[in-house]
Order: C-alpha cells, then structure tokens, then sequence
C-alpha cells in the first residue's frame, strides 16, 4: 500500500488558507492512484506531528505544498515528521533543486518518502500559464500579453525568490508571452511599479503564492493601483496607468496544481499511473504527450 500525505502551512486566522490543500488531495483522491490522500498542517489539524498516525499505510509520500525550499521544508517539517536520520545535505540542492530522499519514521513504523516543495517543481511553470489562461478565459493566451510572476521576496530567505525567478525564467524560454518579469513584495524590482517594467499593454499578474490571503487579496491589489481599498473590489482587467492588469490570485488555487503534487510523489518513486495524465485533462490542460508544455 501507498499513501499520499500534502503538508501545509494552514491558518488560524484565514478559513482560507487550507482550502487548496483539501482541493487538491480530492481531485488526487478521485484518481484512485494511491490506497490513502491525507493532509497535514502547520497551523491547523492534523498536524505535521500526527499526520503519519492517520496513515495505516507502510509507505508515504510526503509533498509539501509550500511555494520554496527553506526554514519550513528543510528544519520544521522533517522534525515534526520525526524522520530519521535527517540531514539537510541529502537535498544536495541550490535552492530549488531538492527532489525527495528517503527516511525511516520509526516511531510509527512507516517509510517515507519525503519530496521537495511544490513550488519549485518545473510542473509549476504549466500552472502559472494555466492561471493566466484562468483569468483571462484564453486558452491560447500569450501574444500580445505579458505576464508577470510576483512572489513574496525576503532578504531573511534568498531562496524565497529564486523559485519565481526559475519559473519566469522557464516562461520567458517559451517564447508564448511578450515580456515576462519576476517582481516581488518585499524586495527589488516591487510589484507596486507593475507598469514601469512593461511596453506590453495587456499584463497578467500571477501571484506565487499557495492559497489566497493577506497578502494576495489585500496588498498586493492595492499596491498595484487596481484598488484604493481591497474591501470594495476590483475590476479585471482594470485599467492602471495606461495598462491593462488581469489579476489572477494566488496560483496555488488553481486546480492543475495537483497534478505538480502527483508529480513530485511520481519523482520519489510512487506509482501513478496515468494520473497525471488524468489530472491534466480533468482540469483542462493538454497532457504532456499532447501538446508540449513547461512542465515537460
């Protein structure tokens, strides 16, 4: 038997936070692929401690869905988890490379597999233009568009950027949209100056983010212009500065998402099927053998 367990921050405080995380593990579940989907969180129950007693399971893998490698996927997570043996050198990563390594949970007798972030997953890249195409309501989005990958930024967490630099730079070599950008919250070049970095008139914003919250339905909305208060709402497209800024919230919300989850289980060793494939055209992306993608 095979388990699948997603691990997320969650909130006490926004209902919302942990609403892509049950998405995802139901549309996974639906495949059939693995005997158990369950979910752990951080902020909420069950926690990151006692996810693996839900499991009946011998072997689980376990995908975090967090946006970027550091202080939660690396230190937090594998202690909470118990895992033997665990040493930040098996990553062998740069940042944004960490695949999966194994380890023994011998406290509840399980082997665990336990897999790098979502969000640094080539795969992500699919999602991203997947948003685009979202909020749009174009499937063949891209020329005449730009588009711009927003993350938090932090000078604590450099690793915290380098995941929207790979994907807007994975993006950029599609050679689908007219200009694609990395910006950012907290650190050069900012989100509040979205149109001084674009000749494109039409720009669609996707935030990396897992789940819409503080920061992708209240600042940056208004750091951007399209609103002076996030609590009246905003139009899409809205018209900042002589552009046109088709906003579409946090990327983690989209439902291909699951499919990067599979596909960090199916690069640890899982079985999968042709689940991925099954979730690709559920959620109405072409599959990889059908149409060549970001994610190939």
């Amino acid at each position: 038997m095979q388990a699948l367990v997603i691990v997320a921050h969650g909130s006490h405080l926004n209902p919302d936070a942990s609403t892509p995380t049950y998405d995802h593990a139901d549309t996974i579940r639906e495949t059939g692929v693995f005997d158990e989907v369950r979910t752990g969180f951080w902020k909420e129950e069950p926690s990151f401690r006692e996810v693996l007693r839900t499991v009946e399971s011998d072997e689980v893998y376990v995908v975090p869905l967090f946006i970027s490698e550091g202080y939660f996927t690396e230190e937090v997570i594998p202690r909470e988890l118990r895992l033997d043996g665990w040493d930040l050198d098996e990553w062998d990563s740069d940042g944004t490379s960490a695949t999966h390594a194994t380890f023994e949970a011998t406290d509840v007798g399980k082997t665990v597999h336990y897999c790098g972030p979502v969000g640094t997953h080539d795969a992500m890249s699919d999602v991203i233009v997947r948003r685009a195409e979202s909020v749009t309501g174009d499937p063949d989005v891209g020329p005449g568009f730009a588009l711009a990958v927003v993350g938090h930024g932090t000078e604590r967490n450099e690793n915290s950027a380098k995941a929207v630099h790979l994907h807007a730079d994975r993006i950029a070599d599609m050679d689908r949209f007219e200009e694609v950008k990395a910006l950012f919250m907290d650190e050069d070049p900012e989100i509040d100056d979205v149109t001084e970095f674009f000749e494109t008139t039409d720009v669609v914003v996707v935030p990396l983010f897992v789940a819409d919250g503080y920061h992708t339905q209240e600042d940056i909305p208004e750091d951007m212009g399209l609103t002076d208060d996030y609590r009246t709402g905003w139009e899409t497209p809205a018209e900042v500065d002589g552009h046109r800024i088709w906003y579409a919230g946090a990327v983690g919300t989209e439902a291909l998402t699951a499919d990067v989850v599979i596909e960090r289980a199916a690069d640890a060793g899982a079985d999968v099927g042709s689940a991925i494939e099954d979730v690709r055209r559920r959620t109405g992306e072409a599959t990889p053998d059908t149409e060549a993608g970001a994610g190939d």
